[in-house]
Protein backbone atom coordinates (compact mmCIF):
# COMPACT_ATOMS: atom_id res chain seq x y z
CA UNK A 1 0.00 0.00 0.00
CA UNK A 2 1.40 3.45 -0.88
CA UNK A 3 1.51 5.46 1.90
CA UNK A 4 1.17 9.60 0.74
CA UNK A 5 2.91 12.26 1.89
CA UNK A 6 1.57 15.94 3.03
CA UNK A 7 3.68 18.37 4.06
CA UNK A 8 3.73 22.08 5.54
CA UNK A 9 6.09 24.43 4.61
CA UNK A 10 5.90 27.83 6.70
CA UNK A 11 7.43 31.29 4.59
CA UNK A 12 5.77 33.54 7.18
CA UNK A 13 4.26 34.03 10.30
CA UNK A 14 7.11 32.37 12.16
CA UNK A 15 8.03 34.42 15.10
CA UNK A 16 6.07 37.57 14.48
CA UNK A 17 2.78 38.50 14.10
CA UNK A 18 1.40 38.46 11.18
CA UNK A 19 3.27 37.93 7.49
CA UNK A 20 1.45 34.01 6.82
CA UNK A 21 2.25 32.41 4.30
CA UNK A 22 2.12 29.17 4.46
CA UNK A 23 2.54 25.93 1.95
CA UNK A 24 0.47 22.88 1.87
CA UNK A 25 1.60 19.96 -0.20
CA UNK A 26 -0.45 16.86 -0.73
CA UNK A 27 0.98 14.07 -3.33
CA UNK A 28 1.20 16.41 -6.82
CA UNK A 29 -1.27 19.22 -5.44
CA UNK A 30 0.12 22.62 -3.83
CA UNK A 31 -1.60 25.58 -2.06
CA UNK A 32 -0.86 28.15 -0.40
CA UNK A 33 -3.03 29.41 3.33
CA UNK A 34 -2.90 33.41 3.22
CA UNK A 35 0.02 35.15 1.76
CA UNK A 36 0.33 38.27 4.00
CA UNK A 37 2.65 41.01 4.39
CA UNK A 38 5.41 40.98 7.00
CA UNK A 39 5.36 43.61 8.70
CA UNK A 40 8.32 43.20 11.02
CA UNK A 41 10.60 41.55 8.31
CA UNK A 42 10.04 44.54 6.03
CA UNK A 43 10.94 47.30 8.92
CA UNK A 44 14.36 45.88 9.53
CA UNK A 45 14.92 46.83 5.78
CA UNK A 46 12.82 49.87 4.79
CA UNK A 47 11.30 53.14 6.13
CA UNK A 48 8.70 54.32 4.47
CA UNK A 49 7.99 56.63 2.82
CA UNK A 50 11.09 57.52 1.23
CA UNK A 51 12.82 54.43 1.55
CA UNK A 52 10.02 52.25 0.03
CA UNK A 53 10.57 48.78 -1.99
CA UNK A 54 10.16 49.56 -5.38
CA UNK A 55 10.42 45.80 -7.14
CA UNK A 56 9.12 42.65 -6.44
CA UNK A 57 13.59 41.41 -6.85
CA UNK A 58 13.97 43.90 -3.95
CA UNK A 59 11.74 42.33 -1.80
CA UNK A 60 13.23 38.56 -2.71
CA UNK A 61 16.01 39.75 -1.92
CA UNK A 62 15.39 40.07 1.59
CA UNK A 63 12.96 37.26 1.64
CA UNK A 64 9.95 39.69 2.44
CA UNK A 65 8.65 38.00 -0.15
CA UNK A 66 9.51 33.95 -0.55
CA UNK A 67 11.92 33.01 -3.45
CA UNK A 68 9.85 30.30 -5.15
CA UNK A 69 9.03 28.61 -8.12
CA UNK A 70 6.17 28.66 -9.95
CA UNK A 71 3.75 31.26 -7.81
CA UNK A 72 4.47 34.72 -9.07
CA UNK A 73 2.90 36.86 -12.09
CA UNK A 74 6.36 36.78 -14.23
CA UNK A 75 6.19 33.08 -14.63
CA UNK A 76 4.12 31.36 -17.28
CA UNK A 77 3.91 28.29 -15.90
CA UNK A 78 2.31 28.27 -12.40
CA UNK A 79 3.05 25.24 -9.92
CA UNK A 80 0.33 26.43 -6.90
CA UNK A 81 -2.74 25.21 -7.79
CA UNK A 82 -4.75 27.59 -5.34
CA UNK A 83 -4.29 30.61 -2.51
CA UNK A 84 -6.47 30.55 0.50
CA UNK A 85 -7.04 34.43 1.98
CA UNK A 86 -8.74 33.38 6.04
CA UNK A 87 -9.21 37.58 6.11
CA UNK A 88 -8.41 40.29 4.57
CA UNK A 89 -5.87 41.97 6.99
CA UNK A 90 -3.08 42.97 5.48
CA UNK A 91 -0.57 40.86 6.94
CA UNK A 92 -2.35 38.23 5.77
CA UNK A 93 -3.55 38.89 1.60
CA UNK A 94 -1.58 42.08 0.91
CA UNK A 95 0.66 39.82 -0.64
CA UNK A 96 -1.46 38.02 -3.72
CA UNK A 97 -0.57 41.39 -5.40
CA UNK A 98 2.22 38.80 -6.58
CA UNK A 99 0.17 36.22 -7.11
CA UNK A 100 0.25 34.87 -11.06
CA UNK A 101 -3.28 36.00 -12.49
CA UNK A 102 -3.86 32.27 -13.54
CA UNK A 103 -3.89 30.66 -9.44
CA UNK A 104 -7.48 30.90 -8.36
CA UNK A 105 -7.75 32.93 -4.93
CA UNK A 106 -9.93 31.51 -2.71
CA UNK A 107 -11.74 34.09 -0.02
CA UNK A 108 -15.12 34.57 1.46
CA UNK A 109 -17.52 37.12 -0.20
CA UNK A 110 -16.80 39.58 2.74
CA UNK A 111 -13.41 39.50 2.29
CA UNK A 112 -13.76 40.28 -1.73
CA UNK A 113 -15.52 43.40 -1.47
CA UNK A 114 -12.83 44.90 1.36
CA UNK A 115 -9.69 44.16 -0.89
CA UNK A 116 -11.85 45.37 -3.89
CA UNK A 117 -13.11 48.39 -1.68
CA UNK A 118 -9.45 49.07 -0.83
CA UNK A 119 -8.12 48.69 -3.86
CA UNK A 120 -10.53 51.42 -5.13
CA UNK A 121 -9.51 54.06 -1.93
CA UNK A 122 -5.47 53.12 -2.68
CA UNK A 123 -2.86 54.58 -5.09
CA UNK A 124 -1.34 51.79 -6.78
CA UNK A 125 0.65 49.95 -4.80
CA UNK A 126 3.38 47.46 -5.75
CA UNK A 127 2.92 45.54 -2.01
CA UNK A 128 -1.09 45.52 -2.83
CA UNK A 129 -2.56 45.29 -6.26
CA UNK A 130 -6.00 42.93 -6.35
CA UNK A 131 -6.14 43.89 -10.21
CA UNK A 132 -7.13 40.83 -12.45
CA UNK A 133 -6.61 38.89 -9.52
CA UNK A 134 -8.93 35.56 -9.90
CA UNK A 135 -10.37 35.62 -6.76
CA UNK A 136 -13.58 32.81 -6.00
CA UNK A 137 -15.42 33.58 -3.05
CA UNK A 138 -17.25 30.70 -0.40
CA UNK A 139 -18.96 31.11 2.47
CA UNK A 140 -19.55 28.21 5.35
CA UNK A 141 -21.39 25.28 4.32
CA UNK A 142 -19.25 25.40 1.01
CA UNK A 143 -16.90 22.13 0.13
CA UNK A 144 -13.48 22.93 -2.37
CA UNK A 145 -12.34 20.00 -4.42
CA UNK A 146 -8.54 20.92 -5.50
CA UNK A 147 -6.67 18.14 -6.55
CA UNK A 148 -6.38 15.85 -3.93
CA UNK A 149 -7.99 18.11 -1.42
CA UNK A 150 -10.80 19.10 -0.30
CA UNK A 151 -11.55 22.55 1.89
CA UNK A 152 -14.00 23.12 4.33
CA UNK A 153 -13.88 27.01 4.98
CA UNK A 154 -15.84 27.31 8.47
CA UNK A 155 -16.38 31.22 9.98
CA UNK A 156 -14.61 32.41 12.65
CA UNK A 157 -14.86 35.57 14.70
CA UNK A 158 -12.30 38.19 14.14
CA UNK A 159 -12.04 42.05 14.68
CA UNK A 160 -13.00 42.05 10.54
CA UNK A 161 -15.96 40.38 8.89
CA UNK A 162 -15.79 37.41 6.64
CA UNK A 163 -12.89 36.04 8.43
CA UNK A 164 -12.54 32.42 8.30
CA UNK A 165 -10.66 29.01 9.34
CA UNK A 166 -9.79 26.24 7.20
CA UNK A 167 -10.34 22.32 7.48
CA UNK A 168 -8.28 20.46 4.73
CA UNK A 169 -9.28 17.17 4.56
CA UNK A 170 -5.53 15.50 2.75
CA UNK A 171 -4.70 11.95 1.59
CA UNK A 172 -2.82 11.72 5.49
CA UNK A 173 -5.93 13.10 7.45
CA UNK A 174 -7.32 16.39 7.98
CA UNK A 175 -4.87 19.60 8.76
CA UNK A 176 -6.73 22.47 10.36
CA UNK A 177 -5.67 25.94 9.55
CA UNK A 178 -7.27 28.50 12.19
CA UNK A 179 -6.42 32.16 10.51
CA UNK A 180 -7.16 34.73 13.31
CA UNK A 181 -9.93 34.12 15.71
CA UNK A 182 -11.32 34.91 19.02
CA UNK A 183 -14.03 33.36 21.29
CA UNK A 184 -14.74 36.90 23.20
CA UNK A 185 -16.26 39.20 20.08
CA UNK A 186 -18.92 40.18 18.99
CA UNK A 187 -20.09 36.40 17.38
CA UNK A 188 -18.14 33.67 19.65
CA UNK A 189 -21.12 31.02 18.04
CA UNK A 190 -19.20 30.98 14.97
CA UNK A 191 -15.91 30.44 16.37
CA UNK A 192 -17.74 27.16 18.60
CA UNK A 193 -18.71 26.42 15.18
CA UNK A 194 -15.54 26.35 13.48
CA UNK A 195 -13.96 24.25 16.57
CA UNK A 196 -16.53 21.89 16.64
CA UNK A 197 -16.16 21.29 12.86
CA UNK A 198 -12.85 21.01 13.68
CA UNK A 199 -12.83 18.30 16.42
CA UNK A 200 -15.00 16.02 14.23
CA UNK A 201 -12.55 16.01 11.67
CA UNK A 202 -9.88 14.20 13.57
CA UNK A 203 -7.42 16.18 12.55
CA UNK A 204 -3.76 15.53 12.05
CA UNK A 205 -2.30 18.83 12.55
CA UNK A 206 -3.10 22.19 14.05
CA UNK A 207 -1.68 25.20 12.51
CA UNK A 208 -2.94 27.91 15.23
CA UNK A 209 -2.41 31.55 16.22
CA UNK A 210 -1.16 32.32 19.65
CA UNK A 211 -0.65 36.39 19.28
CA UNK A 212 -1.67 36.62 22.77
CA UNK A 213 0.60 34.96 25.00
CA UNK A 214 1.85 38.02 26.64
CA UNK A 215 -0.42 41.06 27.47
CA UNK A 216 -3.52 38.91 27.54
CA UNK A 217 -6.85 40.62 28.61
CA UNK A 218 -10.09 39.10 29.83
CA UNK A 219 -12.90 41.48 27.88
CA UNK A 220 -15.42 41.31 25.54
CA UNK A 221 -17.20 43.01 22.72
CA UNK A 222 -20.23 43.70 25.08
CA UNK A 223 -17.99 45.08 27.96
CA UNK A 224 -16.20 47.53 25.43
CA UNK A 225 -19.86 48.92 24.55
CA UNK A 226 -20.04 49.33 28.12
CA UNK A 227 -17.39 51.28 28.78
CA UNK A 228 -18.03 53.80 25.74
CA UNK A 229 -21.41 53.91 27.11
CA UNK A 230 -20.56 55.14 30.39
CA UNK A 231 -17.40 57.32 28.78
CA UNK A 232 -20.42 59.42 26.56
CA UNK A 233 -22.48 59.68 29.28
CA UNK A 234 -19.68 61.52 30.85
CA UNK A 235 -18.71 63.70 28.22
CA UNK A 236 -20.23 67.30 27.81
CA UNK A 237 -18.37 68.35 24.75
CA UNK A 238 -16.97 66.20 21.36
CA UNK A 239 -15.74 62.25 21.60
CA UNK A 240 -13.31 61.33 19.45
CA UNK A 241 -12.86 57.66 18.42
CA UNK A 242 -9.90 56.23 17.04
CA UNK A 243 -10.76 52.75 15.88
CA UNK A 244 -10.19 50.47 13.28
CA UNK A 245 -11.76 51.29 9.78
CA UNK A 246 -12.57 48.16 9.05
CA UNK A 247 -13.74 46.58 12.79
CA UNK A 248 -17.76 46.49 12.42
CA UNK A 249 -17.84 45.27 15.42
CA UNK A 250 -16.72 48.16 16.47
CA UNK A 251 -18.47 50.66 14.09
CA UNK A 252 -21.57 49.60 15.65
CA UNK A 253 -20.96 49.79 19.61
CA UNK A 254 -19.57 53.38 18.61
CA UNK A 255 -22.89 54.01 16.67
CA UNK A 256 -25.29 52.08 19.31
CA UNK A 257 -23.72 54.31 21.69
CA UNK A 258 -24.35 57.76 20.01
CA UNK A 259 -27.70 57.14 19.16
CA UNK A 260 -27.93 55.62 23.10
CA UNK A 261 -26.28 59.54 24.20
CA UNK A 262 -28.42 61.24 21.16
CA UNK A 263 -25.53 61.67 19.43
CA UNK A 264 -24.38 61.51 15.49
CA UNK A 265 -21.09 59.22 14.71
CA UNK A 266 -19.85 60.51 12.37
CA UNK A 267 -17.40 58.51 10.19
CA UNK A 268 -14.63 59.13 7.94
CA UNK A 269 -14.51 58.88 3.97
CA UNK A 270 -12.87 55.99 3.94
CA UNK A 271 -15.34 54.00 6.29
CA UNK A 272 -18.25 55.28 4.32
CA UNK A 273 -16.96 54.08 0.91
CA UNK A 274 -16.29 50.73 3.37
CA UNK A 275 -19.91 50.89 4.53
CA UNK A 276 -21.26 51.44 0.86
CA UNK A 277 -19.45 49.19 -0.87
CA UNK A 278 -20.51 46.03 2.20
CA UNK A 279 -24.27 47.08 2.34
CA UNK A 280 -23.14 43.75 -1.13
CA UNK A 281 -23.65 41.14 2.06
CA UNK A 282 -26.69 41.13 3.20
CA UNK A 283 -25.53 38.88 6.33
CA UNK A 284 -23.98 41.64 7.48
CA UNK A 285 -25.37 44.06 10.43
CA UNK A 286 -23.88 47.28 9.28
CA UNK A 287 -25.13 51.10 9.91
CA UNK A 288 -26.97 52.11 7.21
CA UNK A 289 -25.25 55.70 6.24
CA UNK A 290 -29.14 57.07 5.49
CA UNK A 291 -29.90 56.91 9.26
CA UNK A 292 -30.58 60.06 10.91
CA UNK A 293 -27.50 59.09 13.54
CA UNK A 294 -24.85 58.74 11.10
CA UNK A 295 -22.97 61.73 9.47
CA UNK A 296 -20.28 61.17 7.03
CA UNK A 297 -17.24 63.48 8.32
CA UNK A 298 -15.38 65.51 5.20
CA UNK A 299 -11.21 66.24 6.38
CA UNK A 300 -10.04 69.51 4.85
CA UNK A 301 -8.47 69.26 1.69
CA UNK A 302 -8.24 71.07 -1.71
CA UNK A 303 -8.49 68.06 -4.21
CA UNK A 304 -10.51 64.74 -3.32
CA UNK A 305 -10.29 61.32 -5.13
CA UNK A 306 -12.80 60.24 -7.35
CA UNK A 307 -14.01 57.68 -4.49
CA UNK A 308 -13.60 60.37 -2.49
CA UNK A 309 -15.83 62.55 -4.69
CA UNK A 310 -18.65 59.55 -5.65
CA UNK A 311 -19.50 59.16 -1.50
CA UNK A 312 -20.12 63.22 -0.76
CA UNK A 313 -22.08 63.28 -4.06
CA UNK A 314 -24.36 60.02 -3.23
CA UNK A 315 -24.50 60.99 0.61
CA UNK A 316 -24.65 64.95 0.03
CA UNK A 317 -27.38 66.03 3.24
CA UNK A 318 -24.71 63.72 5.31
CA UNK A 319 -21.89 65.42 4.42
CA UNK A 320 -20.15 67.65 7.65
CA UNK A 321 -17.04 69.65 7.84
CA UNK A 322 -14.88 70.76 10.62
CA UNK A 323 -16.58 74.32 11.40
CA UNK A 324 -20.10 72.00 11.51
CA UNK A 325 -18.57 69.51 14.07
CA UNK A 326 -17.16 72.44 16.05
CA UNK A 327 -20.77 74.05 15.88
CA UNK A 328 -22.81 70.66 17.62
CA UNK A 329 -20.13 69.10 19.90
CA UNK A 330 -21.82 68.06 22.26
CA UNK A 331 -23.83 65.93 19.60
CA UNK A 332 -21.07 64.25 18.36
CA UNK A 333 -19.00 61.02 18.37
CA UNK A 334 -16.51 62.03 15.84
CA UNK A 335 -14.19 58.96 14.10
CA UNK A 336 -10.72 59.97 13.95
CA UNK A 337 -7.45 58.81 13.54
CA UNK A 338 -3.86 59.57 14.17
CA UNK A 339 -3.20 61.05 10.39
CA UNK A 340 -6.59 63.13 11.45
CA UNK A 341 -5.36 64.90 13.99
CA UNK A 342 -4.66 68.29 12.04
CA UNK A 343 -8.37 68.82 12.25
CA UNK A 344 -8.39 69.68 15.63
CA UNK A 345 -6.97 72.88 14.72
CA UNK A 346 -10.50 74.23 13.24
CA UNK A 347 -12.27 71.84 15.38
CA UNK A 348 -10.69 73.19 18.75
CA UNK A 349 -12.59 70.47 20.96
CA UNK A 350 -14.09 72.16 24.21
CA UNK A 351 -13.94 71.57 27.75
CA UNK A 352 -15.13 68.10 28.80
CA UNK A 353 -14.26 66.62 25.83
CA UNK A 354 -11.99 63.13 25.51
CA UNK A 355 -10.34 60.95 23.07
CA UNK A 356 -11.32 57.14 22.93
CA UNK A 357 -7.97 54.86 21.70
CA UNK A 358 -10.25 51.78 20.66
CA UNK A 359 -7.59 49.44 18.77
CA UNK A 360 -4.63 48.33 19.86
CA UNK A 361 -2.01 49.84 22.05
CA UNK A 362 1.46 50.54 20.99
CA UNK A 363 3.70 47.65 20.39
CA UNK A 364 6.14 48.55 18.43
CA UNK A 365 8.79 51.30 18.09
CA UNK A 366 7.32 53.12 15.47
CA UNK A 367 3.80 53.28 16.89
CA UNK A 368 5.02 54.25 20.02
CA UNK A 369 6.94 57.51 18.40
CA UNK A 370 3.44 58.07 16.75
CA UNK A 371 2.20 57.34 20.72
CA UNK A 372 4.22 60.43 21.78
CA UNK A 373 2.90 62.57 19.15
CA UNK A 374 -0.67 61.71 20.04
CA UNK A 375 -0.17 62.74 23.78
CA UNK A 376 1.47 65.73 22.83
CA UNK A 377 -2.09 66.57 20.70
CA UNK A 378 -4.06 65.34 23.80
CA UNK A 379 -2.01 67.83 26.08
CA UNK A 380 -2.34 70.73 23.77
CA UNK A 381 -6.51 70.67 23.78
CA UNK A 382 -6.81 69.21 27.26
CA UNK A 383 -8.12 66.28 26.15
CA UNK A 384 -8.14 62.93 28.73
CA UNK A 385 -7.32 59.64 26.94
CA UNK A 386 -9.41 56.52 27.49
CA UNK A 387 -8.28 53.06 25.85
CA UNK A 388 -11.54 50.91 25.40
CA UNK A 389 -10.46 47.88 23.13
CA UNK A 390 -10.52 44.06 23.00
CA UNK A 391 -8.53 41.95 20.77
CA UNK A 392 -8.94 40.23 17.42
CA UNK A 393 -7.19 37.62 18.64
CA UNK A 394 -8.01 34.38 21.00
CA UNK A 395 -6.95 34.64 24.61
CA UNK A 396 -4.42 31.77 25.96
CA UNK A 397 -6.46 29.90 28.18
CA UNK A 398 -9.27 29.86 25.55
CA UNK A 399 -6.72 28.85 22.98
CA UNK A 400 -5.66 26.04 25.37
CA UNK A 401 -9.16 24.77 25.89
CA UNK A 402 -9.97 25.20 22.33
CA UNK A 403 -6.50 22.83 21.30
CA UNK A 404 -7.50 20.62 23.66
CA UNK A 405 -11.03 19.84 22.37
CA UNK A 406 -9.83 19.89 18.51
CA UNK A 407 -7.13 17.69 19.80
CA UNK A 408 -5.00 17.24 16.81
CA UNK A 409 -1.78 15.07 17.46
CA UNK A 410 0.54 17.94 15.91
CA UNK A 411 0.10 21.67 16.90
CA UNK A 412 2.34 24.51 14.72
CA UNK A 413 1.94 27.90 16.68
CA UNK A 414 1.97 30.50 14.14
CA UNK A 415 1.48 34.50 14.23
CA UNK A 416 3.28 34.91 17.62
CA UNK A 417 6.25 36.68 18.87
CA UNK A 418 6.61 33.98 21.98
CA UNK A 419 6.19 30.49 20.00
CA UNK A 420 8.55 29.30 23.24
CA UNK A 421 5.93 30.45 25.60
CA UNK A 422 3.40 28.73 23.88
CA UNK A 423 5.06 25.22 23.89
CA UNK A 424 5.83 25.81 27.61
CA UNK A 425 2.30 26.95 28.54
CA UNK A 426 0.91 23.47 26.21
CA UNK A 427 3.30 20.50 27.46
CA UNK A 428 0.76 18.84 29.64
CA UNK A 429 -1.07 18.28 26.91
CA UNK A 430 -1.63 15.28 24.50
CA UNK A 431 -0.66 17.29 21.24
CA UNK A 432 2.89 17.58 20.17
CA UNK A 433 3.74 21.10 19.85
CA UNK A 434 6.25 21.78 16.89
CA UNK A 435 7.60 25.14 16.70
CA UNK A 436 8.28 25.68 12.92
CA UNK A 437 11.16 26.91 11.61
CA UNK A 438 10.91 29.38 8.30
CA UNK A 439 11.38 27.98 5.03
CA UNK A 440 11.33 24.41 6.60
CA UNK A 441 9.23 21.69 5.51
CA UNK A 442 7.39 19.65 7.75
CA UNK A 443 5.73 16.17 7.08
CA UNK A 444 2.69 15.01 8.36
Amino acid sequence: MVKHTTTLSFYGGVNEIGGNKILLKDRDTKIFLDFGMSYALKKLFYSPPFLSPKTEKSLKEFEILPNIKGIYTDEKTPEIDAVFLSHSHMDHSAYISFINRQIPVYCGETTQIILQALSEMRRTDLEFNVEDVNFETFRTGKEIAIGNLKIEPVHVDHSVPGAYGFIIHTSSGAVVYTGDFRAHGAKPQMTREFVEKAREAEPIAVVSEATNMTGASVSSEVEVESKLDDIAKQTEGIVLADFSYADVDRLNSFHRIAKKNRRCLAVSLKQAYLLNALRKDKHLRIPDLNDESVLIFRKSKKKYDKWESQIMDHYKSKIVDVFEVSKQQCNAVLAMSFYDLEELVEIRPEPSSCYVLSASEPFNEEMEIDFEKLVNWLKHYGLPQYHAHVSGHIMPLQLKTILKEIGATKIFPVHTEHADLFAKFMRNQKSQVILPEKNMEYTL
